[in-house]
This record gives structure tokens, sequence and C-alpha cells, in this order.
């Protein structure tokens, strides 16, 4: 059979993408990509909604998805009540049994998932052992201050298709022993929202939130730092004292995330915001309102990979703390600075100088037409064999 008979038959029935959602912060970034697949004339969307999004002391951020429009084929709970090693340890093999009855019942031509989050881990060992190839966003990227390091490099050797989001990134891939005909460099998701979402304008957004309309603000974004002992509160008692010194700003935090240690920085903050006017916590902003609420921050606080990736394109200074994010690829509008209250003190004054010179590292805004592209391209030309070999690289 031709190559072009083969396509012909192959597409006769839409192509089943799964794609895989657990946090706030992961939906905002595969918006574009779920939409886009969602009206595809070729490809079949079966969105599968799990972890932070059905818990609710993160916000229930699956009505969020839902008031979105996208049909979910799949509500999988996987969380344990609280946020030690050993309840992570339980999530993830809580994603093992609840994907694998997933795909048993309910199997894809492919799974999409995005990054380096721990029950990530699970949901790619499920779908590895049966046998569905998986499309990795985000690989070759390194955050030495956290265990989603080595997670990420995990999924990578799992994956079957490689979309990353600078070309560094893909040597990296390759150097993992991918071979580079399935590793493409097509920038990051995060990028192509802020070129392609209507944002809110200034006096809306500070309405919205509460933000006095003549007071600066800065968005505060802080998460465990996970190969660190028993840190978490102490860093965010630091932030607070920082914060405490610097009331000139108003500071809008958002809640961390489901990380060991996310509930004891959580709680801190809560503590915080209710001995303080200058103060503002909430569990999720949602893309739009996060995005917007950037767009106008005298300056990001905290160690969020947003803060790397996303909040450079708008030339906002970041101040990024702790070691979480170390090993990026970092713009010149961050500044580094240890979790020290003092030091933090020192970044603040020092973004009031910094040019608003915004940053194109991390792509051009089409990552998720690139995405689409390849997937079909591999899916209806009959190019998956996942007998991987391993590339090695000839010096």
């Amino acid at each position: 059979m031709s190559r072009w008979r083969y396509r012909e038959e192959n597409i006769m029935r839409k192509k089943k993408i799964a794609v895989v959602t657990a946090t706030r912060a992961e939906y905002g970034l595969l918006t574009p990509l779920i939409r886009r697949i969602a009206g595809d004339q070729e490809l079949a969307l079966d969105l599968i909604v799990t972890g932070g999004h059905l818990a609710e002391k993160q916000g229930y951020t699956i009505n969020r998805i839902r008031e979105d429009g996208f049909p979910i084929s799949h509500e999988i709970p996987i969380l344990a009540e609280g946020d030690s090693e050993y309840e992570v340890s339980l999530a993830m093999s809580n994603a093992i049994r609840g994907f694998a009855d997933c795909f048993r019942s309910d199997r894809p031509d492919m799974l999409i998932i995005l990054g380096d989050r721990t029950e990530m881990l699970g949901v790619a060992a499920a779908a590895m052992n049966e046998r569905i190839p998986i499309a990795h966003i985000h690989g070759g990227e390194v955050t030495e201050g956290a265990v989603d390091d080595c997670v990420r490099h995990a999924i990578t050797k799992m994956s079957y298709l490689h979309f990353t989001a600078t070309e560094l990134y893909r040597k990296r891939v390759i150097q993992l022993g991918e071979d580079p005909m399935r590793v493409f460099h097509v920038g990051a998701l995060g990028i192509e929202n802020i070129f392609h979402t209507e944002l809110l304008n200034e006096d809306h957004i500070k309405s919205d939130i509460g933000i006095p309309p003549d007071m600066p603000y800065a968005v505060v974004t802080f998460h465990p730092v996970t190969l660190e002992c028993s840190t978490a509160a102490e860093q965010a008692l630091e932030l607070c004292a920082a914060m405490e010194r610097n009331e000139d700003y108003f500071y809008l935090i958002t809640k961390a995330n489901t990380d060991a240690g996310g509930n004891a920085v959580n709680e801190v903050w809560e503590e915080y915001t209710s001995g303080h006017s200058h103060v503002r916590l909430v569990s999720s902003l949602g893309m739009k309102r996060y995005l917007s609420a950037v767009k106008y921050a005298a300056f990001v606080l905290g160690n969020s990979s947003s803060g790397i990736i996303e909040v450079p394109a708008f030339g906002v200074p970041v101040i990024n703390i702790g070691d979480r994010q170390k090993g990026r690829i970092m713009s010149e509008t961050i500044i580094n600075c240890p979790v020290e209250k003092n030091e933090i003190t020192k970044a603040i004054k020092g973004t009031a100088a910094m040019n608003r010179i915004p940053s194109h590292v991390y792509g051009d805004g089409k990552t998720s037409m690139e995405i689409i592209r390849i997937i079909k391209k591999f899916l209806f030309d009959g190019m998956i064999d996942l007998k991987k070999g391993f590339y090695d690289i000839r010096n």
C-alpha cells in the first residue's frame, strides 16, 4: 500500500487525543492546544481532569474548565488528604491505577502530557504500559531545586514525541537518547496565551481584585522547594517579612500548588493576609486574569516557572527567589536572590530601575499550531514505532 493510500484510509476516522490536566497553571498553558484540538476536523478531544482541579482547597478549578466550554471526558480523583512526601507517593500510585482503568476502557490514539508534575509520572506509566504513545511538552528543562527535575526527565524517556520550549532544551532531550527526528523546538504555550489573549485593562483588573487604583502592586506566587527538607513555611515567612518592609506596594498572592509543603505555605499566607490590608490571597485567578494582573504589575515575586517563561514576555521585572527554578534559561529582567528578607528587599528596590523590555526567548506564539501539525503527521502517516532505539550522540 502506498504512503498516500495509507494516509487516505487512516484519516477516515478521527484520532482521539487525550490531554491530561491536574493544576490550574498547567490548564492555563494547555488552553490554546485544547482549543485547537477541539476545533480540528481530523482529531477528537479526550480531556481528562485530575489532581488539584478536583480539590476544594485548590478552588475546585474544574469549574473553570466547564466555564470555558470544553467537554470533559473523565474526572479521575487521585489526591490524598495531605501533602506529605508519603501522600504525594499515594497520589502517584492512585494516578497509575485510575488512569490504567481509564485507558483500558477508553483508549486514546495519543496522550499529551505537559511538564513535570509528580502525578504525571503515574499517568505516563499507565500510558506506557498500555502502549499509548505520549507527546511530552516542556522536556529538557532543568530545575535543580525541585524533584520535578528528575520527574521531567523520567517522563521524557517514557514519551515518543517531544515538544521543547527552546533549542537548548531540544538538545538536552536528544542527549537523553531520544532520536532528533522525534524532538521539536516549538516554543512555550504560555507565550501563545500572551500573544493571542485579549487581556483586561489595568483599571478593570485592579477593580476586580480590589487593588487601590493609585497603588502599585506585585503578583506573588511561591511554591515549596521540594528537594529541601521542611523549609516551605520558614521561607514563606521570609517573604512576609519582606512584604512588611515594603508596604508601598499591594501584594496579590496566589496559593501554592499541591506539592509536598504546599499546605504549610498556604497557612502562612492565610495568617498574614488576615492582618494586613495591603494583601489579597486567591486560590486561582485563571489564565486571563493572571496574565492581565501580571501585565500591569510593578514586579512579580516568587519562584514559579511563569516568572521565568511568561512574565518576561511583558518586560515586567521578576524577583526569582531560591533554587526552585535554578537551571532554566532566564531573561535580563529577572533578578535572582536567596530567600532572605534583606536580599528580597534589595531586589524589590532594584526593580524600579529596570528597563521593561519584553523578552522572546520562549517563542513567537505559534506553538499549538506546530504541535498539532506534527502530531497529525505522525498519526496519519503511520510514523509511530514504539520500539525506540537509544540515540547515541557521536563526537
